[in-house]
Formats: structure tokens, C-alpha cells, sequence
């Protein structure tokens, strides 16, 4: 065993953790997520210096307030959504929505408020011929749990693990892949891959509740989330009642996911391990491959004792610069990183469905259906190697060349003369999005 892994592991800087106690300043801005029709400053600055006891009693109040309430509609409302099983849409919500939400009050504070069933629907997995379940509750419970959010993420927010970058304020994916390109960067070449299977439908409901019970002792608040947490799921006319697991798709779902991944994040910190999560997605980077077996084992041992699964083909110990390994879209190897298969194969899917042979619509109206696709996926892919782009660049142009060749009564693909008769600056000239000139154009950007 290397001298490195023998002692708590060398660590790179990062970024600052946000302090417990800051007397100086605003503490509205250093909590500008918080909904301010529930926290208020003194409450925040409460939160900040630790409420006596460790624990938040009476927040049920908080939840069923008509203006959390309200603004949780409007939340939701934003972010649209389908109908639930009482098939009644956000507009038609809206329609009566002072009644309908002073009705929600009344419910929630006598305690005879009941989540509705949750209607399944399966959507397809990137890359796969596979199907994963999506939980869609009513609206009136999707106003309802943000309500609940509003009210309880900030107590959870405050302590959670810098290293945790999903379904959180202020973070997201960017800045997990820049952490993950930052340690590669510094010599942490061995990577633990980790796959936690089905982990959203195999939360245990006690353990969940038992770590949100540490910091909210509010039995009512309790009892709506253990209500969120067992709402009956409608399957087609097939109708079941979990045992375990948050339904993805339901607004609560993200928050109870960090909450019960948190004493993991915890414990691969204060192990010395440079651990990067999002959501149910991880991956632990170190110098040698002793400290991530190391890793590994440790996180197998809290797994087993949590009642998770690790997927026993998806969770290795990987060599960055040898093997490479995908996380969050993005594969990595050798400091370099780029689109994995499945975001290739997503992205060409879509630009297939838009490029068929037989469109019949104008190149000008193919273009400008293509053109967001492109702009989409390359915001997010855009530090990709720059070999990417060339590559994708020329297939779409073969694409529309295809449809061009049709209409002049050819078979096949663009190919040969097509190339003379359209070159590349007759599809810039018709507008069409190049990933290369978006990526030149960043580049120098970035260098300014």
C-alpha cells in the first residue's frame, strides 16, 4: 500500500463551504433561494447561527400559508406539466384558485389533507431500448409539495456536503463536470464508477424519515411527507402502494434523494476522498489505485448498511488515462473529454426525426426546426474536444444533402458531386447552426 493511501488522502482546494454563522451582511442574499413568504430574516439568520436543540418545531403553518401557497402555484405553473389522475390541468387549476387554495389551507392545517394517486407514465432511456417510470401527481399536490419544499429545503441546504451538486440552488452539472475536469487535472487518474441501482424507487421510507426527524421535529410535517412518500401509484388501471423508494417526477423527490445520499457525502469527506455526486450519479477520484478500492469498499459498506444496491457491472475502479469513464453526458479520458455514445446517439435520433429523406418541407423550414437541437446540445457539450464537433458537423450537412439529392430524383446519401453542388458555405449561407464555428467562437471567448 502506497504512503498516500495509508493516510487520509491528499486533497485539492475548493471552493469555500458557505459558513454556519456570517453576522456581517445581508443574510437575505446569502439565502436569496429561500422563499420569502416562509423565511424570514430573523428565521434565516436563526438558521445560520443553529436553532437551539438542532431541531425546527411548528412549521406546518409555514407550509399551509395562503401566500407560500401561492407562490408555490405559480412555481409550478412555470414549470407546466401534465395533468394527474384527476385529469385537471394547471390552467383549469388556476381557474378558482383563491377558493382552491384556501381549501388547501384548511385541509393542511386540521391535518385532512390526502395526496391523490400518482399516474405513471414510462419514458424512454437515452440510448437504450429501455423504459424508466415517471411519477406525474395532480397539480393541487404538485402545489402542495413545493409548498412543503419551500419550507424545509433551506434547514437541509444549509449543512449539506460541498460536493453535492444536484437539484440544488445555485448548482448544477456544469459544476460538477468542471470539478471532475479540475481533479483529473491534478493527478487524480483513478476514479471510482458508481451505479446505484433503481436508487429513487428503493429509498427505505423509515430511514428517509428517520434522517429528516434530526432536524425537524413538526409531527405533521412528518406525517405529509411519510403521506407524499406512500401516495398510491396508478399504473394503467393497475393501482399499487409502495413499500419504498421517492417517485421520480414528483417535486419532493430531489430534496428526500440528497437527504438520504447525505451521510454518504459526509463520510467519503471526512475520509479524505474527493467525491463528486450528482443526484443518485457519483464518482470518487484519487491519485493510486489502492485509495480507490479503498474507496470503494467504504462506499459498498454504507450502501449495504443504508439498503441501497450497487450495480455489480456498473461500479469499478477505473484508470482515467487508460479506460476513461462517462459522467453526467461527458466522457473523460486523458484530461480530455467529449460526448459520450448515449448523448451521440440522443442527438442524432433527434436530428434523424427533423432530416428524413422525404421531408417535405423547405431546406429554410428543416434548418430553422434543426438549428435549437444544435444550439441546445451544444451549449451543454460545448468543452467537448474540438474533433466533436467537425465530425457531427459534416454528418448533418449529409443529412440535408440527402434530402437535396432526393429532390433532384437521386438515390442514396449526400456523397461525391453533392459536395460541389452544395458545398458547406451554401448551408452556412441558409443558415444552418455549425458546431465548429460555435465552438471556435467559445474558445475565443473564453481566452479573452
Amino acid at each position: 500500500m502506497t504512503e498516500q493511501s495509508e493516510h487520509t488522502p491528499e486533497r485539492v482546494s475548493e471552493p469555500a463551504r458557505r459558513p454556519r454563522t456570517r453576522p456581517d451582511g445581508d443574510v437575505r442574499a446569502r439565502w436569496a433561494f429561500a422563499e420569502q413568504s416562509v423565511w424570514t430574516d430573523r428565521m434565516l439568520t436563526t438558521l445560520e447561527a443553529g436553532v437551539k436543540g438542532g431541531r425546527w418545531h411548528s412549521l406546518i403553518d409555514k407550509v399551509h400559508g395562503e401566500a407560500n401557497l401561492f407562490w408555490s402555484f405559480t412555481q409550478v405553473a412555470q414549470n407546466q406539466g401534465a395533468a394527474g389522475v384527476d385529469h385537471v390541468t394547471i390552467d383549469q387549476f388556476a381557474t378558482g384558485l383563491v377558493p382552491r387554495l384556501r381549501r388547501l389551507t384548511k385541509m393542511l392545517a386540521e391535518g385532512s389533507y390526502h395526496p391523490q394517486d400518482i399516474r405513471r407514465a414510462w419514458i424512454d432511456k437515452p440510448g437504450t431500448t429501455e423504459k424508466r417510470p415517471l411519477g406525474i401527481p395532480t397539480v393541487r399536490d404538485r402545489v402542495v409539495q413545493t409548498a412543503l419544499r419551500n419550507v424545509i429545503e433551506p434547514i437541509f441546504e444549509r449543512d449539506f456536503a460541498e460536493h453535492s451538486y444536484g437539484f440544488r440552488p445555485g448548482r448544477g452539472c456544469k459544476d460538477a463536470l468542471r470539478r471532475v475536469d479540475q481533479l483529473i487535472k491534478s493527478g487524480y487518474r483513478y476514479v471510482v464508477d458508481a451505479d446505484l441501482k433503481s436508487y429513487f424507487d428503493t429509498i427505505p421510507h423509515d430511514r428517509l424519515l428517520g434522517l429528516v426527524s434530526q432536524k425537524i421535529s413538526d409531527s405533521r410535517v412528518l406525517s405529509l411527507i411519510s403521506l407524499f412518500l406512500k401516495q398510491g401509484v396508478m399504473d394503467g388501471l393497475d393501482r399499487m402502494i409502495p413499500e419504498q423508494g421517492s417517485p421520480q417526477g414528483a417535486v419532493i423527490s430531489p430534496l428526500l434523494s440528497n437527504i438520504y445520499l447525505d451521510p454518504l457525502d459526509h463520510l467519503m469527506a471526512q475520509a479524505g476522498f474527493e467525491m463528486v455526486r450528482y443526484a443518485d450519479d457519483f464518482v470518487i477520484l484519487c491519485r493510486d489505485r489502492q485509495t480507490a478500492e479503498a474507496a470503494l469498499q467504504k462506499v459498498q459498506e454504507w450502501t449495504a448498511q443504508a439498503g441501497l444496491t450497487l450495480h455489480p457491472e456498473k461500479t469499478r475502479v477505473v484508470d482515467a488515462e487508460q479506460d476513461g469513464f462517462d459522467f453526467l453526458g461527458y466522457h473523460f479520458q486523458s484530461e480530455q473529454r467529449w460526448p459520450r455514445k448515449k448523448s451521440l446517439d440522443k442527438l442524432k435520433a433527434s436530428v434523424r426525426a427533423k432530416t428524413k429523406r422525404a421531408n417535405g418541407h423547405s431546406l429554410a423550414t428543416i434548418i430553422s426546426d434543426v438549428n435549437p437541437t444544435l444550439r441546445g446540445w451544444f451549449e451543454y457539450f460545448k468543452h467537448s474536444h474540438r474533433y466533436t464537433f467537425s465530425a457531427l458537423d459534416g454528418w448533418i450537412r449529409m443529412r440535408l444533402r440527402s434530402i437535396l439529392r432526393k429532390r433532384l430524383g437521386l438515390k442514396g446519401c449526400g456523397r461525391g458531386r453533392d459536395h460541389q453542388r452544395w458545398p458547406n458555405a451554401y448551408f452556412a449561407k441558409a443558415g444552418l447552426f455549425s458546431l465548429v464555428t460555435a465552438h471556435r467562437i467559445a474558445c475565443q471567448s473564453s481566452k479573452r
